[in-house]
């Protein structure tokens, strides 16, 4: 009988730990809903971007994506959720970056020195889209990318006549 109290009490310990873990969690990484106002952008490419992707200024988050749509023309268009501390310039310039190899996307933006703001449901026209990973390895890799080439300019081995 004993025995069941005791495994009864460690049970319930371990499940207050994880549930004090997970508030925890969601508090220190921002997960919680973002309050502030919306805008949109259109990319021409949004390759791995994904609803509540990270929003940053200067490295900083200062939003979250929202929703990605395509508009009539098949462009992708992405709405943010963007703080309300956070004041951004008719000309922010909206850039979708690589976080790292292993393939996290986000949004950065990079305001602008216009005085006219934003406002709520304000459309950021100067986009960058995604650049897929095997495009940037295949212009290192490839002869006339960026990467170079040993090789000569108009080389190659001569044929015999």
């Amino acid at each position: 009988m004993s025995r069941t109290i005791v495994e009864t009490i460690i049970g319930a310990i371990v499940l207050c730990v994880a549930i004090a873990f997970g508030v925890y969690v969601f508090t220190a990484t921002e997960a919680a809903t973002l309050k502030g106002y919306d805008i949109s952008a259109r990319f021409p490419r949004v390759d791995g971007l994904k609803r509540g992707a990270d929003v940053t200024v200067g490295g900083i988050k200062v939003g979250t994506v929202t929703a990605m749509e395509l508009d009539k023309d098949y462009y992708p268009v992405v709405r943010m959720s963007i703080r309300n501390d956070v004041k951004l310039s008719t000309d922010t310039f909206a850039k979708i970056i690589t976080e790292s190899l292993l393939g996290g996307t986000g949004i950065t933006l990079e305001p602008g020195g216009s005085d006219q703001l934003l406002a709520a449901g304000g459309v950021i026209t100067k986009t960058q889209g995604a650049v897929p990973f095997t495009d940037l390895l295949s212009r290192f890799i490839q002869p006339g990318g960026t990467g170079g080439s040993s090789e000569p300019s108009g080389g190659g081995p001569k044929e015999k006549q």
